[in-house]
């Protein structure tokens, strides 16, 4: 008779408790489950529930152990909270959207910014202003954007790795000038096993690239201005000066990358002589003697 009572008493099998134990508490059975585990308090399942969901109280949620879906009533909102909530529900969808299109117009705007002050620096501050009061708004507005952007793909262009193979390739015909410039017509002995990827090409970096297209029609308008200061156009001025930079500059660098390239085919690895062998060895022989040493003490 005692099995049989025990066996119907309802247990919690979040909180283990009975129905002796607490005859006020609200019981529910909310699944399939029977025996030790169909019954459980309304407020432990509640708690259960807040875990689970974790604040998003639209998600469902199945029991444990037979993987029914619990049936949850929420209480009749008032017509102020459902509007509320339908608000909240429809600046959760917008707000991805808004955010990708502040974003954009961000860069956009930012874009065009440095496209009028790209203009005024290379043609002049006056005449810049001139041109661009003068253009079609809407030529100015799809133009000016593309500034960066252009600068940014023609700094992408490697013509610089394309020049350097063609020296390697054809390095042995160049000795006559290594008197002049060290280098230019060394033979290589080996060609090393990293020249497709440390040698003829550095790594393309993204701020490395994007800094230096940016920086670019400064750093032509100041070299048009120390190499060309005769030239009266300030548009021709920094034009020559920017040829000249990325000419110096291609020079420079394939010539660094060349050095480096002969660095690596001339490497050698020398011999171990005896000398450093006995005198490896007798550092070993001090060494292991203050250990025994040590070890007396």
């Amino acid at each position: 008779m005692a099995s049989v009572d025990e066996a119907s008493e309802k247990h919690c099998w979040v909180c283990f408790a009975t129905e002796r134990e607490d005859r006020v508490a609200e019981w529910v059975s909310p699944c399939r489950c029977k025996g030790c585990t169909k019954w459980i308090h309304q407020a432990c399942l509640q708690r259960w529930l807040d875990e689970k969901q974790k604040g998003n109280g639209a998600g469902g949620v199945s029991c444990p152990q037979c993987g029914t879906e619990y049936r949850i009533v929420f209480p009749k909102l008032g017509p102020l909270v459902y509007f509320l909530q339908q608000v909240d529900r429809a600046l959760s969808r917008i707000s991805p959207f808004a955010a990708a299109g502040v974003v954009v117009g961000t860069v956009y705007w930012s874009a065009v910014t440095y496209g009028a002050v790209t203009v005024m620096q290379v043609v002049g501050h006056k005449k810049g202003l001139d041109v661009m009061e003068r253009a079609d708004p809407l030529f100015l507005l799809m133009g000016l954007p593309t500034i960066p952007v252009m600068l940014v793909l023609g700094k992408m262009v490697r013509w610089e790795d394309y020049l350097l193979r063609l020296w390697q390739k054809h390095s042995g015909k160049l000795q006559l000038l290594s008197g002049l410039v060290p280098g230019i017509g060394r033979p290589v002995p080996r060609v090393p096993a990293e020249v497709g990827g440390g040698y003829a090409s550095d790594h393309l970096s993204v701020s490395r690239t994007l800094c230096g297209a940016l920086v670019f029609p400064s750093v032509a308008s100041l070299v048009g201005r120390l190499l060309f200061r005769r030239v009266p156009s300030n548009l021709q001025r920094t034009v020559l000066g920017g040829i000249a930079f990325i000419a110096i500059k291609g020079a420079l660098k394939v010539y660094y990358k060349q050095q480096q390239y002969l660095i690596q085919a001339n490497r050698n690895i020398l011999n171990y002589s005896e000398k450093e062998r006995g005198a490896r060895g007798g550092q070993e022989e001090e060494e292991l003697g203050e250990n025994e040493d040590s070890g007396t003490e």
